[in-house]
């Protein structure tokens, strides 16, 4: 595994060097200390598994430097790790197509339970409570109003996540679950429907199903709810059925 760690502080980039390669002697690990050494170094080789993104860079806003690594080269897993753990960061960071949100306080088996969990195809997110005034970042998929009502923001106030059912009793069909899955991903309708070979309107039935079915109004509640179910359940790739 090749990962790219961007972190302008430098003490935080060699502890983070040195945990990474704690994973294995397969694991080659590359440091850059500022925004522009991140893009100069994916520009001269971007065979990277997976980068480490500080939000707070010196000489640019690491959400910024998400979008772009996110529209440059969108096969490669962007997980943030960052000071803040601020509700409203990891929904942003969510919203924009991390893979997932560490705090900089998280243990090093928290750490590497992310890792796992990002590069077996899933989304990480630490626990936390959604502040109720939070509203998505684009307009929501339609569903019915009283899940605009309720949904994953009184369930992350009210009470654990291990009170929440699991994946496998949402009641999906094959198909939906083919949808979850690359809506996990970040990939819009129209390439979902590309991927699975069905119109923009049927992707679009399915999505709404799967937002009912997790009590959600929007992609983003959506992998912020299955991110913090499967941390309780041994991930979505383990969950996610692979006989049809």
């Amino acid at each position: 595994m090749k990962v790219l760690l961007v972190d302008d502080h430098p003490l935080i980039l060699s502890a983070l060097k040195t945990v990474i390669q704690g994973l294995g002697d397969d694991v080659t690990v590359v440091g850059a200390a500022s925004a522009g050494e991140a893009r100069s170094t994916l520009r001269q080789d971007s065979d990277f598994d997976l980068v480490l993104l500080d939000l707070h860079l010196g000489d640019a806003d690491g959400f910024q430097v998400l979008s772009e690594m996110r529209s440059l080269y969108p096969a490669l897993p962007v997980v943030v790790v960052s000071a803040s753990d601020r509700a409203s960061d990891v929904i942003r960071a969510i919203d924009m197509g991390a893979m997932g949100f560490v705090p900089k306080r998280a243990s090093n088996e928290t750490l590497f339970e992310a890792l796992r969990q990002v590069m077996s195809g899933g989304v990480y997110v630490p626990s936390m409570s959604l502040a109720s005034g939070m509203q998505p970042a684009y307009e929501p998929e339609t569903v019915p109003a009283a899940y605009h009502l309720g949904g994953i923001r009184d369930n992350a106030r009210g009470a654990p996540y291990q009170t929440a059912p699991s994946l496998s009793t949402l009641g999906l069909t094959p198909r939906q679950t083919d949808v979850l899955a690359l809506l996990l991903q970040g990939k819009p309708n129209k390439l979902i429907a590309r991927e699975l070979n069905l119109s923009v309107e049927t992707v679009k039935d399915h999505v709404a199903a799967v937002l009912r079915a997790l009590g959600v109004a929007s992609r983003t509640q959506a992998v912020l709810a299955v991110s913090q179910m499967t941390q309780q359940t041994g991930g979505f790739a383990a969950w996610r059925p692979t006989n049809r």
